[in-house]
């Protein structure tokens, strides 16, 4: 990535509770934080990484603090006026699958808070509920900027009850906010509640089951034909999947194999990880499958520690890569 990038971050600091499935208990700040830090490892120190995000009163000091240890991060964009910023418990009942609870809730992002960055390089958005970095706001962005827009399925296809559980929803507004996306990343949890073609059985259409590799072709041609650029699903252990057109507008599917990690210690964030590595790696080789061997290695060195001095280099990334995917991982440099 050349000198003088800017990456604006959308989403939000959830304050943390997390119980893994080891037993082991973490209370530390989340989401944004683990894109941001990503980022930070792989960015030069004279790029630009802008979070967006609001958050409690009681939290921007030591967030802003936490933050400050990375010298390429502009704080300007995390707010505090409204008093108002996520606070999540996460119990982890095997490694991949928890149980959420939010009981804090930020203001969403909207179009007046992204002013001071529309001159960004790209948009990555790591929202953890539906209502955090609306439809409204990505149409804005789109309309005023040239910025690349990357969304993590994870906030449109989850929302809150009255109690504040975390539940998956279906996304049946998909299709309104596809035109203002170019890279969708999700699981294939949020794949499931995305995907609804209108054939059914005798017995109705099945909403949520996992979805067939066949299923993953047709949502993400689907998407394409909307305009988005690419469509990544993570498939945990077995890395991810990516769909994109070639250069003759046919329908490209590449399986992209994990990065080995030893040790698996904490998994929360590493969605967050992922959208950093695949955000950095398209704008520096303008690939996809590229793209999401940077995001397959940020979310392999985020399980593999708890703090944010567990991200590598970008020396030392494409060496992980090199190890994972053979000398010519990174693509044309």
């Amino acid at each position: 990535m050349s000198d003088n990038r800017t990456v604006a971050v959308l989403g939000p600091i959830p304050r943390d509770r997390i119980i893994t499935h080891r037993g082991e208990t973490f209370e530390k700040y989340g989401c944004v934080i683990y894109t941001v830090a990503a980022l930070s490892a792989l960015m030069g120190p004279d790029d630009r990484i802008c979070p967006v995000v609001h958050v409690r009163k009681e939290d921007a000091g030591p967030i802003t603090e936490l933050l400050s240890a990375f010298p390429n991060v502009d704080t300007s964009g995390i707010r505090s006026r409204h008093d108002h910023g996520d606070v999540v418990e996460l119990n982890y009942v095997d490694q991949n699958v928890r149980i959420e609870r939010q009981v804090g809730f930020m203001d969403p992002i909207l179009p007046e808070d992204v002013e001071f960055v529309l001159d960004a390089d790209a948009f990555v958005c790591v929202p953890i509920t539906d209502y955090e970095v609306g439809q409204s706001t990505l149409a804005y962005i789109k309309a005023h900027s040239d910025g690349l827009v990357l969304l993590d399925g994870h906030g449109p296809t989850n929302a809150l009850t009255s109690e504040g559980q975390r539940f998956h929803r279906m996304w049946v507004d998909r299709d309104a906010w596809l035109p203002n996306v170019d890279i969708l990343k999700m699981n294939l949890e949020e794949a499931a509640c995305s995907w609804f073609p209108p054939t059914a059985g005798p017995d109705g259409p099945t909403f949520g089951a996992t979805p067939s590799r066949a299923d993953l072709t047709e949502f993400a041609s689907h998407c394409l034909g909307k305009g988005v650029q690419a469509v990544a699903v993570t498939l945990d252990e077995e890395g991810c999947v990516v769909y994109f057109l070639d250069a003759n507008g046919g329908l490209r599917e590449e399986v992209v194999g994990r990065v080995p990690v030893e040790h698996v210690v904490d998994t929360t964030g590493c969605g967050d990880s992922f959208a950093a590595g695949m955000a950095f790696g398209y704008l520096e080789h303008r690939d996809f499958v590229a793209a999401c061997r940077y995001g397959n290695a940020m979310g392999a060195q985020r399980c593999a520690g708890s703090d944010l001095a567990i991200y590598r280099s970008l020396i030392d990334t494409r060496h992980q890569m090199q190890s994972a995917y053979g000398e010519f991982a990174v693509g044309a440099v």
